[in-house]
């Protein structure tokens, strides 16, 4: 246990003098803050098991509200922190005006078809994509093969892009809220939905058993706080709050939060490089996502935070005694190959994925983020519905 905790301790440092011969790099405060948000964001989601597909599974397997109540959080508090940014920046929304690098998509069949793609991929690998780099760090034997299979699932949404692009998404409007609500209505509407879906989730609470445990009362000295960073996990609305602060911290110095350019920018290199796919993407680098085109240098803000999120992760679960690496089987590759398709093909087409289309998008009032979220716990709801169902057959 010492010897892990030190090594995370020197890890950290090592993030920390990264950090520093990042600056000297062109637009090296950019990247030197992209690392250290990454290793933030990365302890956070570690430490809080901040994972969409397993906080709608907790729902809608057991009743367990908390997760997707955490979830709601998020969003709510990133809402608010993007309307106090975007105002000053656009201080009056008007159509057809796009606030510059906001995730604000086109709202499409693809776009829904994208959403049940990657919902689907979820329930298939157990995870999203933001998902698998925290558990990469933690040795997950599914997460290497989900990310691959992801790269794969790109480079088939590559291919089939021109054709979608074509026949629903080139014509299809890229909605914000504000421009048709104003600020104030966007805002209103979006928290009025979210304090809708809370009530909704709230019930939950009434299946605990009456008389559960409740924490102990007062207010833990400075070495019981320290301890319980690093024992079991953070409460559910630790994570929530956090990522939702980070969400809208991040925009006032780099692109909104997004965990797959790098990885869908790779895989197209791959591809055109083999010619795999057309040469000629129609309108894909126009369009407001997680971009994907071919990078000039692969040291970019968007590497840079997955970077420091995998290593964020790998210091939080060794200092909480969490990383436990397992030799995967067959059956391991096969769930993350094939979910990691699913996924990679729903961020490529849904120019994103649940944290860079549905967080980012949702967050900036697009209703883009809205109608990917909606298709994606509903794949997983039916993803759920589906194991159970084969569990029951089994049981027989």
């Amino acid at each position: 246990m010492r010897v892990a905790r030190l090594f995370s301790w020197g890890l950290l440092a090592a993030v920390g003098v990264a950090a520093l011969a990042l600056q000297a790099q062109p637009g090296g405060r950019t990247l030197a803050f992209s690392l250290a948000v990454g290793a933030v964001l990365g302890v956070v989601l570690q430490r809080s098991r901040f994972c969409f597909y397993c906080h709608a599974r907790d729902w809608f397997a057991d009743g367990n509200p908390r997760g997707l109540l955490a979830l709601v959080l998020a969003l709510a508090v990133g809402t608010v922190g993007y309307t106090v940014v975007l105002g000053s920046w656009v201080p009056v929304p008007t159509a057809g005006q796009l606030p510059a690098d906001m995730h604000i998509g086109p709202v499409s069949l693809a776009l829904v078809a994208a959403g049940l793609a990657f919902g689907a991929g979820m329930a298939v690998s157990g995870s999203c994509i933001s998902a698998h780099w925290y558990r990469l760090a933690e040795g997950s034997p599914v997460a290497p093969f989900a990310l691959i299979g992801s790269a794969g699932g790109f480079i088939l949404g590559f291919r089939t892009w021109n054709p979608l692009y074509s026949a629903s998404v080139a014509d299809a409007p890229a909605v914000w809220l504000p421009a048709h609500l104003g600020y104030g209505g966007a805002l209103a509407l979006q928290l009025g939905v979210l304090a809708a879906i809370a009530a909704w989730l709230w019930r939950g609470f009434a299946r605990e058993a009456p008389g559960a445990a409740a924490a102990p009362p007062g207010v833990p000295g400075l070495r019981e706080a320290w301890r319980r960073l690093w024992v079991g996990r953070w409460p559910y609305w630790a994570g929530g709050l956090a990522v939702g602060i980070i969400g809208a911290f991040v925009i006032v110095r780099m692109r909104p939060l997004g965990v797959t350019a790098t990885l869908g920018s790779a895989a197209r290199s791959l591809a055109q490089g083999q010619g795999w796919i057309p040469d000629r993407l129609d309108g894909l680098d126009s369009l407001a996502g997680c971009a994907t085109a071919l990078q000039a240098t692969w040291l970019t803000p968007n590497a840079v935070l997955i970077g420091g999120l995998v290593a964020g992760a790998f210091i939080a679960a060794l200092a909480s005694r969490q990383f436990a690496p397992r030799w995967p089987t067959g059956r391991d590759a096969v769930r993350g190959l094939g979910g990691g398709v699913l996924l990679g093909w729903g961020a490529m087409t849904g120019l994103g994925c649940t944290v860079g289309t549905l967080l980012s998008g949702g967050m900036a009032g697009a209703l883009s983020g809205w109608v990917f979220g909606a298709a994606v716990f509903l794949a997983v709801w039916g993803g759920v519905r589906a194991q159970a169902w084969r569990a029951r057959r089994a049981a027989r």
